[in-house]
């Protein structure tokens, strides 16, 4: 496995791989890496010749008073379960080389990004289209895989990639959860024992709106919404940050479900801040 540093020798390597007729998979990570990153460069590495992923921790997307100076950076291992996955080349650009001094061109999307986790993280979506376009130009992929565990990033990459022209393929693929139905996220590792236990009520949440439109053939979002507000209610470390239901397509919010709809709540467990989804589908 080849570790490259520096954005003019990505460009180089991935015009040798283009060269010689070889399909690019991207897996862009903020490293940390746990089984949900693994099982997107696993699925990556069926699906073309050379893998690239990236370990770039972009400040640009972390709020003044976020967690990016915290954030955790187990290099070491994150290169050995990069080798272990078949990665070819761990793209591990520094913040110099991603970003000049005196930076100044942003690349923003003003529809999907205006709710959810845009509400709240003011500035973190301009921050991710700008990096993920910097890392796309960078590494030249065939194709770009993401989790769904980020949808509304994941809506973002796919409308961007769409309205910019840009010649990539990106793929979306399952959340990976934990035996009790958390969703893996590298700040799992935040959570005290306590609020370990506490935070299967964001997956509670959802399996209660899921079970209401399947088994009750509730359709109605303000019922769904409300009874996730009560699940989440009866644990006493979490503090909700929102639950919507939206087009799983446009992320506008919705009356009924009817075409497939979105559930996304974000939550603070602590100090702790947790996101999760499903998507509810009528059945109709």
């Amino acid at each position: 496995m080849e570790i490259i540093r520096s954005v003019h020798r990505m460009q180089e390597a991935a015009a040798r791989f283009r060269a010689a007729g070889e399909r690019i998979a991207f897996v862009p990570t903020m490293g940390c890496l746990h089984e949900g990153h693994l099982s997107l460069m696993r699925w990556a590495r069926r699906h073309a010749d050379r893998l690239v992923v990236s370990i770039f921790v972009n400040p640009t997307q972390f709020g003044p008073k976020e967690d990016y100076r915290r954030y955790p950076r187990p290099f070491r291992e994150d290169r050995r379960l990069c080798q272990g996955a078949g990665v070819d080349v761990l793209f591990h650009p520094s913040v110099r080389a991603m970003y000049r001094a005196d930076h100044s061109v942003w690349v923003v999307e003003e529809a999907l990004s205006q709710g959810l986790c845009g509400a709240h993280r003011p500035g973190h979506f301009r921050g991710v289209t700008t990096v993920v376009t910097k890392l796309l130009h960078a590494v030249q992929p065939d194709l770009a895989v993401f989790g769904q565990k980020d949808a509304q990033q994941a809506a973002i990459m796919r409308r961007m990639v769409l309205d910019l022209n840009m010649p990539v393929r990106i793929v979306v693929r399952p959340i990976v959860r934990e035996p009790d139905g958390l969703a893996m996220s590298s700040r799992n590792r935040y959570l005290a024992p306590e609020e370990r236990v506490q935070a299967v009520c964001l997956r509670r949440a959802l399996e209660t709106a899921e079970r209401m439109v399947k088994g009750q053939g509730i359709r109605q979002t303000r019922r769904l919404r409300a009874a996730m507000r009560r699940v989440i209610s009866r644990y006493p470390l979490a503090r909700l940050e929102y639950i919507e239901l939206v087009d799983a397509e446009s992320l506008k919010p919705v009356k009924t479900v009817k075409s497939p709809v979105l559930a996304a709540l974000a939550v603070r467990i602590g100090a702790t801040r947790l996101i999760d989804n499903t998507v509810l589908k009528s059945g109709a």
